[in-house]
């Protein structure tokens, strides 16, 4: 069962991802609660072959050696959710890509059906409750 919830805002499809999520850990060979935060890209070693290549061969004369990529496609990424497994004896960590959006949310408020006539119906209550005194 999917687990995170759309929210139609005005900027266009919002999507929110509870902070915990019950599912199985791999470790703990059974289901159990994990903490859900969002991946991110970690910094860029200056050592690995590549960059080591890239440096020796921009330095000294000749301008810039390789192209740089400027037609960019897509206007979003796939969002890809950390998930830890909060079990003091384990903590073991995975990954799980989820759909692309242009607005994520982690732990925010649960979307309501008929958000908007609850809050009327509670204003009606209040003046009501004012005629009445």
């Amino acid at each position: 069962v999917k687990r995170y919830f759309k929210m139609i805002t005005s900027a266009g499809i919002k999507v929110n991802v509870p902070k915990t999520r019950r599912t199985f850990c791999k470790k703990c060979k059974k289901h159990q609660p994990h903490k859900v935060t969002q991946y991110k890209k970690g910094k860029d070693s200056l050592y690995v072959q590549g960059k080591r290549r890239y440096d020796r061969k921009q330095s000294g004369y000749g301008g810039q050696s390789k192209p740089i990529f400027r037609k960019k496609a897509k206007t979003t990424k796939k969002i890809v959710l950390r998930l830890e497994c909060v079990e003091p004896n384990c903590r073991s960590k995975r990954m799980l890509a989820i759909k692309r959006c242009k607005h994520f949310e982690l732990g925010g408020d649960k979307k309501r059906k008929n958000a908007n006539a609850r809050c009327s119906w509670i204003g009606y209550v209040i003046i009501l409750s004012l005629f009445t005194l």
